[in-house]
């Protein structure tokens, strides 16, 4: 008697087990569905046509390697990559370390503390071409008003977003601005999380405010760091909206400043060469990974989840 019940308890359990699973897949199953169709097909449709020639018309015919052996002989990719790591190198390091800093600012009791957290959240809200369009306006070498302040003091501004030399660090200039307030947000949630026991025991100890920022503060903070770097570092791979907005199509510092997603831009859409232009995102993707996978490698010597 005891066995049947305890059969029927089993079979019980099993069937509403089943239940949950059912309503639990079903629950996920529209985002798993638009995960597969807006995501997952896209991906696999790139790599297809990756190996592809596109005709005017819309056909295309396998070339197998073509488009990726061409890679190596294309300077304009290598030009590309080496903006990109100049774009890279400047805004992510310098991005992190002023939110970092701004965050730290605004975690302490001062006068105003919502309007300055809103003031540098605003361009998150903006849209990418209006701020794009007003810094424009900003460079602008003939009435912009950057170069009217310095024509003030007398000296003679320089052609911020056409000369080839420094368009570039113009646009970085930007990037940094615009992200700031982003990260801010999240290193915010990171330093009100930290216990207010650290700090109090450090007070008593004698320990002064850059060694408890460099000593509790950024350890503490390490993990938050490691995610806005690895979220940072894709953005700036992936620049697009910034050079399409404020570089002319006829700028001679287009060359200086076009990025990898600008290239797969113009191969795409502007001279369609469609198969080019996959495996330029393929090959863009795969950079993206090799880097966030080093990137989870050495974070077990700097991240401390403690």
């Amino acid at each position: 008697m005891k066995a049947n019940t305890k059969v029927k308890v089993s079979n019980l359990a099993n069937t509403r087990k089943r239940s949950d699973y059912f309503w639990a897949y079903l629950m996920i199953a529209p985002t798993m569905l638009g995960l597969m169709i807006f995501y997952l097909w896209p991906i696999l449709q790139t790599f297809y046509y990756s190996f592809t020639e596109w005709g005017a018309f819309g056909q295309y015919e396998w070339t197998g390697l073509d488009n990726y052996k061409r890679m190596f002989e294309d300077s304009n990719l290598i030009k590309s990559f080496k903006n990109t790591g100049i774009y890279i190198i400047f805004t992510v390091p310098i991005g992190i370390f002023l939110s970092i800093l701004v965050a730290v600012l605004l975690n302490q009791k001062i006068k105003g503390k919502s309007v300055y957290r809103t003031l540098y959240f605003l361009p998150v809200i903006t849209m990418p071409a209006a701020i794009a369009m007003v810094w424009k306006w900003l460079y602008n070498s003939d009435y912009g008003l950057l170069n009217y302040l310095l024509s003030l003091i007398g000296i003679k501004g320089p052609q911020w977003v056409s000369d080839p030399k420094i368009a570039l660090y113009s646009l970085i200039a930007v990037a940094i601005w615009s992200g700031i307030g982003y990260n801010m947000v999240i290193f915010l949630s990171g330093l009100q999380g930290i216990p207010r026991t650290y700090y109090e025991a450090a007070e008593m100890d004698g320990a002064g405010p850059i060694r408890v920022f460099f000593k509790i503060t950024l350890p503490l903070l390490s993990p938050v760091i490691f995610f806005v770097s690895i979220m940072s570092l894709i953005g700036a791979f992936q620049v697009f909206d910034l050079i399409f907005m404020m570089i002319g199509k006829s700028s001679t510092a287009l060359e200086n400043t076009q990025s990898i997603v600008y290239l797969f831009y113009q191969h795409a859409f502007v001279l369609n060469d469609k198969g080019y232009a996959a495996a330029i995102a393929v090959l863009l993707l795969i950079v993206i990974l090799i880097i966030t996978a080093i990137q989870f490698v050495l974070q077990k010597k700097w991240v401390h989840y403690d």
